[in-house]
Parts: structure tokens; sequence; C-alpha cells
């Protein structure tokens, strides 16, 4: 079974979010169960890496033809082939998907010359898969090409397809004008498969024109078939919901594990985790600017996209009350200016409890995870989520909404013998802090802590169920 995974971005090549993540440690978790798998992704500005030049390639986009390359090198440690697509115009530049906050005028133009010079490279014998996943709307135009101007190719018809949707909120919506760029008879913009009030919608046509669908946990597969989390396609998906399923995202233990993460100053594991954490909160406070306090005084701890969809403004809204309680606070990340203006005037009225980092720094996001004692994620939705369990693992108590990858993750440590956190329910700074006080109450007790952070540290979030339950459903499909 040959799988060729496609995706805009694949972490140590190039990242903006979890994304990159997963499409790095599932094809490794698929390779190491035997999969013949490779990989695609367009070759930015920032990927430095040596590959085979493959020759040129020749795309039509609208009334002319663009020309480009295939750099064939591997995944950085690792023996797993990927494609690197190389269009100077289209992907020499800064970023991935936007300049100065906006998206990028022609990311119809660039992502589709990406998903047809993924078809012109399996049409020519360098690689040819059985099944693509294709993931998000970056990718979606692959399952579509396949089932409508490709439907009848000696090569391309027979070739099927798994779409998988990190993100609702994400679908490649554009206006109508520029359907022309996608070279697809105006049949196909249409109510049934791309036409969304009167745009071009591409995440839709990836969910119409797949062969299956899954999304990145089992909770979100659910919930994104309801008004509140279908952004719209809702209806959509209910109609699609035979080839609908969701599968858990996983963590990769070579990146995030206490007992060998290479970022943080005393690496433990459950057996001195008491003493690892206490020399790593004491690093992460320095790191921050704040006093390491007297006594018992818990520490949460933030490594978001500071946004409403993670309910950044939830968590501000909460640290004077946390603070009170004799809390002090960590922030990590970079999003919303708004957001970021109202974390850094607590971090000025609270100089010695709060501390703020602007900035995405890979090496402090497991500074936080290791040196916390509790892990705040009030999100308004979660596909997945990867935090949440990377705390869990570190032995870092997480505070999470019961949605999506969330609940299926966190167990309430106040409704289950089995609880390895706290949740609610509601989108409100009461909820929120209702299950931060209960947090607090529980680490005041050091025996029951210690008995939660056991607990929490003995979860498995290693790939290898999930990536089983991925070729099941790759063999399904065939």
């Amino acid at each position: 079974m040959k799988i060729l995974l496609a995706a805009s971005e694949i972490a140590t090549l190039a990242q903006t979010g979890g994304l990159a993540d997963i499409m790095r440690s599932l094809p490794i978790a698929l390779k190491a169960q035997g999969i013949d798998i490779a990989l695609c992704m367009p070759k930015y500005r920032h990927v430095e890496i040596d590959g085979e030049d493959l020759g040129e390639i020749q795309i039509p986009i609208e009334d002319r033809i663009v020309t480009g390359g295939i750099i064939r090198c591997t995944l950085p440690d690792t023996d797993i082939p990927v494609f690197l697509i190389d269009q100077e115009d289209y992907f020499d530049r800064e970023n991935l998907y936007t300049e100065k906050g906006r998206d990028y005028p022609d990311n119809l133009e660039r992502f589709t010359f990406f998903c047809r010079a993924i078809l012109n490279l399996i049409e020519r014998g360098i690689w040819k898969p059985d099944l693509i996943h294709a993931n998000d709307w970056q990718t979606a135009l692959l399952p579509t090409y396949l089932k409508t101007i490709y439907q009848k190719h000696a090569v391309l018809g027979k070739i099927k397809t798994l779409f998988t949707i990190h993100n609702m909120a994400y679908q490649g919506l554009f206006p109508i004008f520029l359907y022309p760029v996608l070279g697809l008879p105006w049949d196909y913009f249409n109510l049934s498969e791309l036409e969304f009030y009167n745009q071009v919608n591409l995440l839709k046509g990836g969910i119409v024109f797949a062969d299956a669908i899954n999304t990145v946990s089992p909770n979100y597969a659910k919930e994104i078939q309801t008004q509140e989390f279908g952004c719209g396609l809702d209806g959509l998906l209910r109609k699609n919901q035979n080839k609908l399923t969701g599968i858990l995202n996983r963590v990769d233990y070579a990146q995030w594990s206490p007992d060998q993460d290479a970022y943080i100053p005393m690496r433990y594991d459950a057996s001195n985790v008491q003493e690892g954490k206490a020399k790593n909160k004491q690093a992460l406070l320095e790191e921050f600017g704040l006093p390491m306090p007297e006594g018992r005084r818990p520490l949460f701890g933030v490594v978001s996209r500071i946004t409403p969809q993670k309910g950044c403004d939830l968590a501000a809204s909460i640290i004077p009350t946390l603070i009170r309680r004799g809390a002090q606070v960590v922030i990590l990340g970079t999003g919303d200016p708004k957001i970021e203006d109202l974390l850094k005037s607590m971090e000025r009225q609270y100089p010695d409890a709060c501390g703020v980092q602007i900035e995405y720094n890979t090496e402090m996001s497991h500074l936080i995870e290791a040196g916390s004692d509790m892990f705040l994620m009030p999100s308004r939705f979660e596909p997945c989520g990867l935090n949440q369990m990377y705390s869990l693992l570190y032995g870092t108590i997480p505070i999470v909404r019961s949605i999506g990858g969330l609940a299926d993750t966190v167990i309430d440590y106040h409704e289950s013998d089995q609880g390895n956190g706290f949740t609610f329910d509601d989108e409100s700074t009461g909820a929120f802090m209702e299950a931060c006080d209960r947090a607090i109450t529980v680490f005041e007790d050091e025996k029951a802590w210690s008995i939660l952070v056991q607990r929490a540290m003995q979860t498995d979030f290693s790939w290898r169920q999930s990536a089983k339950e991925y070729i099941e459903l790759y063999q399904s499909i065939l």
C-alpha cells in the first residue's frame, strides 16, 4: 500500500501551527508500521534542504502556463521521501499564507498550482500512490480534480483519496471571479459542490469529492455536524456522515517527553517529577522575570495562538482572580493585537505574578510545559489540541473546556476516579474560574496532587494506535 500525504506545511521544513507537527509525526508512525509513504509540500523560502532536482513542470493556470519544478529530498532524520513543489513567484515569500496579517491575494493560484503539480508528478511516474491523503483546504483540490476532470484518466482516475479536516474554521474561501483559476467547468460551481454563498469553497469540494473524510478527534467529528461547530457546512457533513470518521492526533515522543527533552534544564520522569518540576519552575520564573515564591504557590502556564478561538480573552479575564488566589501566570504566544495588549496590561499590573512573552518560541514552550503546575486551554472550539497532551505527559495538569479533542483526552478529576485534569462546559469566565478553583484546592493537598500528577503522566499518547486506525481506514477506502 503506497500513500502520498499532501500538506501545506511539515514540521522541521516549514511550520505555522499544529498541522505541521502532525504531518511529521504521522508519516513516521505509518512508516514504522510498514506503510510505503511519501510527502508533498511547497518549497517555501525558508526550506533549506539539499535535494535532487527532478526537472521542470508546466501547469496550466487560466490562459497561461506557469513553470516550476519538483525537488526530491527526505524528511529530516528519516528516509521518508518528500517532494517539494518549487515555484519562486508563488512560494519564495517571507510567510506561508499571509503578509501583515492578511492572506496573500493569490492564495488560490498558489495552491491550485501546488495541487496540479502533485498530480503532474504522479502522472509522470515519479511516485504512484494507491491513495492520496490530503489535508485542509490547501490540498482539497486533489480529491476535487481526481473526481472531476481526471475521473477517466488512465493513471489518476484509479487513485483513491482521504481528506482530513484539521480545522473547520479555515475553508479556503475565494471570490467567484477567481473560479476560472481552478480550470474546472462552471458546472461544478453549484450549491451541492463548490459554491458557498456565491464564493468558491475549496474545503467544501474536498468534503464532497473525497472517497472518505476524517477529522482529528472522534468528538470533533461529531461536533462539526452541528450548527455551533460546523461553520456553515454542518448540513453537508451530516449528508456525508457515512464517510466521516474521527481519529485522534497524537504526540511525537521524540520531540515531547520530559525524560529526554533537550530544551529543559532538568529532565525527569514519574519517579522524580517533584524535583524535576521544581528545578524547571525556578528556571521558568527567571526567564519571565518573576520571583520564586515562598511556600507552595501554583503556577499556571499558557502556550497558544493569542486568539478568541483559543479563549485567550477568557484567560486574560481571570488572571486577577487567579492572582488573588495566590497563583502566578506565564503566557507565551502571538495573535490578536487587542488580546496581546490586554495580556501585557496584566503583566504591567501584576509584575510579580504575571509574565507575558509575545512571540513564537519553541524552547520556551517546552519550559512552560515542564515548569508549570497547571496548563490553561479554555478554547471556544478545539479540533484536537496537542498542548493538553503535552501537559499530561509533563505532569502539568490541564484545565480545559470540554469540547473537541480536549473532551477526548482530558477526564475531569471531580467526576471520575480516573480523572487527569479539570474540565468545564460553559463558555464563560465563571465556569472557567470554577474549574481553576477546583484545581487550586486539589493543589493545596500535596498528597492528592501527587496522585493526580502520577496518573496524568501514565497516559499514553503515542502514535501507535492512531497510526493503526489510519491504516485500517486506508484499507477500507481501497
